[in-house]
């Protein structure tokens, strides 16, 4: 028998006898996030989460289930649809199909997110050390690199005319492995900075 779920009242206390039916120290809460029917949040005793919804209400036997994930701008949290037989036959169908899914996508989660750290933290130490290396650059942060931009007006201090700017800009490679650099500027500083740059090279 479907349950009769037209009102969030009565969603609500459906939600709470899905959690009984779950177990685990399951509680409820509002779903503040959702706007396009019924809604209502579970969460575990582990504080993983669950998002139960009725996404149309001319069907309003047919239910969604989201697994709720930490961050999930990294990647899409896994649901499954399922009929409001009862609670019962709802809490049966997520131990059996979303649990897996969701212990699947927060195993993936926690690799995208221990993969990203170690990719920031090396072009983190690879960043700081250019910019130990050009004292007064400018740092700017983009997706998964960063620029980093050193100039130096060349005037000696009082003199007027054109601007006379030298400039360095490097890049930083997601993790850190390699650089770009762009230089401009007078030729004899930048013969100069070649200069260096080989012999350092050969040494």
């Amino acid at each position: 028998m479907t349950s009769e779920l037209t009102t969030q009242e009565q969603f609500d206390a459906f939600a709470e006898e899905v959690a009984r039916e779950l177990g685990t120290h399951c509680r409820t809460a509002e779903l503040t996030d959702y706007q396009r029917g019924l809604g209502r949040l579970i969460i575990d005793g582990d504080g993983r989460a669950l998002r139960l919804a009725q996404p149309d209400e001319r069907h309003p036997d047919r239910l969604k289930i989201h697994a709720a994930l930490p961050d999930e701008t990294k990647m899409t949290a896994p649901s499954i649809g399922v009929t409001a037989r009862s609670a019962r036959h709802v809490a049966r169908e997520i131990t059996r199909r979303l649990y897996p899914l969701h212990a699947e996508a927060a195993q993936q989660a926690a690799e995208i997110t221990a993969r990203q750290e170690a990719e920031e933290s090396g072009r983190r130490a690879v960043t700081e050390a250019v910019a130990g290396a050009l004292p007064g650059a400018r740092i700017e942060e983009q997706y998964r690199r960063t620029r980093i931009i050193w100039q130096h007006d060349t005037r000696p201090p009082g003199s007027r005319g054109p601007v006379q700017v030298d400039s360095v800009t490097v890049v930083v490679g997601a993790s850190g492995e390699g650089v770009q650099a762009e230089v401009s500027g007078r030729p004899s500083s930048m013969i100069a900075m070649l200069a260096a740059f080989a012999q350092a090279s050969q040494g």
